[in-house]
């Protein structure tokens, strides 16, 4: 008996003395910006104080009160997101299913038998009799190396990473919706204008109507109006098709068939709200979808340790213990029971080089998730510096066309004014409505570019996450 608690202990020993093979992790080196701003924010105006970051639910600043009510019921209604939060409940069992390696696995069979041997066995008498037993056997694998630890944690940080999974659909979503909204309230902007453009080209076709009727104008003038009308009626038939949709693609973001949903018209008339980039450093800190890719880089380089763990032997401690008997009467008796235990150790002496290559996979597999997570911080940037530029260049460009729509307004009244007076042909009054209307609906198309740029800049700096929002892994334990 002393001799089998040494034996025990010394195993014991062994696995509190064990090691973890494999190396340790350090987080890669990425691509920073060389400075402390980013390149497209020279000209920028952000907004006040430039520490300024977003915060909660980042589709307020937009000051809408329909698209607030739309991004709440995405939240609780939205299919996609339903699915990645099940993903990550998923993944949060598997982290406890791995965590019971920790743990010894205990079971039992308890089994009652009427036995009789055969009158002919050799050495044994022909009799009858009970066999009663009541096991409980104990196994647990001694986690010498820390194959058990390295998949443990290896599925913590797949958790971790599929957190900053759902995180990104997450702001995806949101990030979507407020694009198809502004793009819907963009078509009922073109909408309204070209609304009014076919009243003002109905008055101007009574107009040449009018005047060939007096003598004052050819006919062609008529037919020349008319085809202005009918043209820009097309144009304005047509803006319902966009606008349908993008109503329809609202309606699948928040959970509902686009029969049971419909948005009544309401034209774009929002600012894009200042927006503070705040620094490139902390890009990295600010995007669920890089935290996902840096979490999967540590799972990797855990994959490294369970692969270099096969080359060692796995130590498996066994016990045995219960009660055996014939009869009821004697089965709980303490000269019925029976117990043994011991360790055992098994080692993979040839497999004709699979250990080799399930070590050069995750290797390899550790390389590639590290080249991802440097890319996809390097696709953060660009898609930062895009956004900003968008909104810089935009900004300006909306005081250009501000000044190029008034221009042409007063070119079209010049020229309507001269058509009047008889000094001039109904073709320039043709030109300058078909470029005053083109100028007027480009001031509606750049302030949707420039909504559209604000969603995807707030997208690009992750909509107000930090990676302290992340689970920890003692919630996942």
């Amino acid at each position: 008996m002393k001799r089998s608690i040494l034996i025990l202990g010394a195993f014991w020993m062994m696995l509190l003395a064990g090691c973890t093979v494999g190396p340790k992790y350090a987080r890669p080196n990425v691509p920073t910006a060389p400075v402390d701003a980013f390149k497209e924010t020279n000209g920028w105006k952000p907004a006040q104080p430039s520490d300024q970051l977003l915060r909660g639910n980042w589709w307020e600043f937009f000051g809408d009160p329909q698209l607030n009510a739309l991004e709440s019921d995405l939240t609780v209604s939205n299919q996609d997101l339903k699915v990645a939060n099940a993903r990550f409940l998923e993944a949060r069992a598997i982290v406890h299913f791995n965590r019971a390696a920790q743990f010894p696995t205990i079971s039992t069979s308890p089994g009652i038998e009427s036995l009789r041997y055969s009158s002919n066995t050799p050495l044994l008498p022909a009799n009858n009799f009970t066999d009663l037993v009541l096991p409980f056997d104990l196994s647990y694998e001694l986690d010498v190396w820390g194959r058990v630890r390295r998949t443990v944690s290896a599925s913590r940080e797949e958790a971790q990473a599929i957190a900053g999974d759902l995180a990104t659909v997450n702001l995806s979503l949101h990030a979507e919706l407020a694009y198809d909204y502004f793009e819907l309230r963009s078509a009922d902007a073109q909408k309204q204008l070209l609304d009014d453009t076919v009243k003002t080209y109905q008055v101007a076709l009574q107009l040449t109507v009018d005047r060939f009727e007096g003598g004052a104008a050819p006919k062609s003038d008529v037919a020349q109006a008319r085809t202005q009308l009918q043209t820009t009626m097309v144009q304005d038939t047509d803006i319902a098709v966009q606008r349908a949709q993008f109503e329809h693609a609202i309606a699948v973001l928040i959970g509902k068939p686009p029969a049971a949903f419909s948005l009544s018209a309401s034209p774009l008339n929002l600012a894009p709200p200042d927006i503070s980039p705040g620094l490139p450093s902390q890009l990295l800190e600010r995007r669920p979808d890089i935290a996902a890719a840096e979490r999967r880089v540590a799972e990797a380089n855990d994959q490294i340790g369970i692969a270099r763990a096969a080359y060692y032997p796995t130590v498996i401690l066994s016990a045995s213990a219960g009660f055996e008997g014939d009869s009821i009467t004697n089965w709980f008796t303490w000269p019925s029971r029976f117990w043994a235990a011991g360790p055992s150790m098994l080692e993979t002496l040839f497999d004709a080089g699979r250990r080799r290559a399930t070590s050069n996979a995750a290797l390899a597999n550790y390389d590639a998730t590290v080249a991802g997570y440097r890319q996809s911080t390097l696709t953060a940037f660009q898609q930062v510096e895009d956004n900003l530029a968008a909104l810089r260049i935009l900004s300006h460009e909306a005081q250009q066309q501000k000044e190029a729509t008034a221009s042409a307004q007063e070119s079209l009244q010049i020229f309507t004014n001269r058509y009047i007076g008889g000094r001039d042909p109904y073709l320039q009054v043709l030109t300058a409505q078909t470029i005053a209307l083109q100028n007027e609906r480009n001031d509606v198309d750049i302030l949707r570019r420039r909504m559209d740029a604000s969603v995807l800049l707030i997208k690009a700096l992750g909509g107000g996450w930090t990676v302290s929002e992340l689970p920890k892994t003692t919630e996942l334990r």
